[in-house]
């Protein structure tokens, strides 16, 4: 069974950076991941995405984190990253990790990244 754990969230001032992480277990074949991405959802807000990072090495991003925030991978550890530079306070939401294998969409229990003002 595929679990999915995030860490490094926290509570950070404007401006500042975090390192999320997500840890992949029981995926198998490392091949069968065709995506791996990072959404948020603020309170009473929708879950939105904010930066995948598809098999070939291609990547997306939400216009909203463009030139602040970089998802990486390593795939033979199975950890996908969101380096999150000049952070604000539009930020703060609780942070999931979304791993795409072979047509099924497995989350992690989401972490809490706080921006203070």
């Amino acid at each position: 069974q595929v679990q999915l754990a995030e860490s490094g969230g926290g509570l950070v001032q404007a401006g500042g950076s975090l390192r999320l992480s997500c840890a992949a277990s029981g995926v198998g074949i490392i091949f069968n991941i065709n995506t791996m991405a990072w959404y948020r959802q603020a309170p009473g807000k929708q879950r939105d995405l904010v930066a995948q990072i598809i098999r070939g090495g291609s990547t997306n991003y939400a216009d909203s984190v463009k030139g602040r925030f970089t998802i990486s991978r390593d795939i033979a550890k199975k950890m996908a990253y969101l380096q999150m530079n000049d952070l604000k306070f539009e930020d703060t939401a609780v942070y999931y990790c979304n791993f795409a294998i072979l047509g099924n969409d497995y989350w992690g229990p989401g972490t809490q990244v706080t921006v203070s003002s």
